[in-house]
């Protein structure tokens, strides 16, 4: 998850740039929208955000909204879904994710759900973490 609130970001560019590298889901409860997820394929998303990414893996983002809404399970299960959907394609290998070096609480969370530290790496004028989950991982969480 990332550091910046849901309302930093810059909502109608994000949401104008579809392509079939990407998918843009929103969560609900109720019928009441509690986050955003995005699924990229980081080998073709356009800005080469990534950097030399190969084949075979995936990118995600997540955005969580109110404050009231954190701490109930509503991420895990975007996250779940997000890998179902990811490794459906079996030639998907690994799920990445990137939160900033300071967020410690994605930090952890990232990690409850399997994934494992890579390196720290620049991306998109940002120093962050980088996080993977393997296919094998994933499995062995089912």
């Amino acid at each position: 998850m990332r550091e910046a609130g849901i309302s930093d970001w810059d909502w109608p560019e994000m949401l104008a740039e579809t392509g079939d590298w990407q998918a843009l889901l929103i969560a609900e409860t109720e019928g009441r929208p509690l986050g955003f997820l995005q699924i990229i394929d980081p080998a073709r998303e356009p800005s080469d955000y990534w950097g030399a990414c190969g084949p075979g893996f995936r990118a995600l983002d997540i955005w969580s909204g109110a404050a009231e809404d954190l701490g109930k399970g509503f991420g895990s299960e975007m996250m779940q879904q997000a890998f179902s959907r990811c490794f459906a394609d079996p030639d998907v290998n690994a799920v990445l994710v990137d939160p900033l070096p300071t967020n410690t609480r994605s930090h952890a969370f990232y990690q409850r759900l399997g994934f494992t530290f890579l390196e720290q790496r620049r991306l998109g004028g940002d120093d962050c973490f980088v996080f993977e989950l393997t296919r094998a991982a994933w499995r062995l969480g089912d």
